[in-house]
């Protein structure tokens, strides 16, 4: 190692290969936005499950306590309820998501138009 001090426009250049690097990794990284099929799943999973395992619970309860079926509809409903809860959730989560950050993409049909 030399006790030779770096010149300021050396210094510049590695800060400008720096900046680079981090452009490109804050670009690797990005997660794209989730496409409307991909949401819809979301949303679906989001009632089906709740509703899946309000239903069981029910159904459960009712097996143990031999009251049919009022465990079975008291626990669907308050699934559905949490069901549409977490679905509401998750839309707003989404929609803060989508004010923050990325444009959508033009259309296909808005390239046309402009030439």
């Amino acid at each position: 190692m030399s006790d030779r001090t770096p010149e300021p426009d050396d210094l510049r250049a590695l800060e400008a290969r720096l900046e680079d690097m981090r452009r490109r990794e804050a670009a690797k990284n990005r997660k794209p936005p989730p496409s409307p099929m991909g949401i819809a799943y979301r949303f679906a999973t989001e009632m089906v499950t709740a509703l899946v395992l309000g239903g069981a619970i029910g159904w459960g309860l009712d097996r143990a306590f031999g009251t049919r079926p009022v465990f079975l509809i008291v626990c669907f409903l308050l699934g559905a309820a949490a069901g549409i809860r977490n679905t509401v959730r998750t839309a707003m989560e989404l929609n803060r998501a989508a004010s923050r950050g990325t444009k959508p993409p033009p259309a296909a049909d808005d390239d046309d138009e402009e030439r």
